[in-house]
């Protein structure tokens, strides 16, 4: 017999693979804008009307991000940097940016 406990955990661990898979299509999302914003120059306007969608407000939600205007902006700041969020998550651009923080401190 399966104990509650054992339940609990199972749940937990597929409702985070979920929030996962939800966090993977937002990112998708920012890359398909920052591929527009090179070609056509309209990346921010794109992901801010996706984020405001039905479908966006949901893929946010789900992913554990709560879809308001202040999610939007930033959507719509990352998208206009034109950083690939490949690029962005990495370790190397990170530890660039750091550094360039504390020159800039300095």
């Amino acid at each position: 017999m399966s104990e509650p406990v054992d339940a609990t955990a199972f749940n937990f661990e597929q409702g985070q693979r979920a929030r996962k898979l939800f966090a993977a299509v937002v990112l998708a999302a920012l890359d398909d804008a920052i591929a527009d914003d090179k070609k056509y120059g309209n990346g921010p306007e794109q992901i801010a009307r996706w984020a405001r969608s039905r479908d966006g407000r949901e893929v946010l939600s789900c992913a554990g991000i709560d879809p308001n205007e202040r999610v939007v902006a930033g959507l719509m700041e990352f998208v206009a940097r034109g950083v690939r969020t490949s690029v962005a998550l990495s370790r190397e651009e990170s530890e660039r940016r750091h550094a360039a923080e504390q020159a800039e401190a300095a």
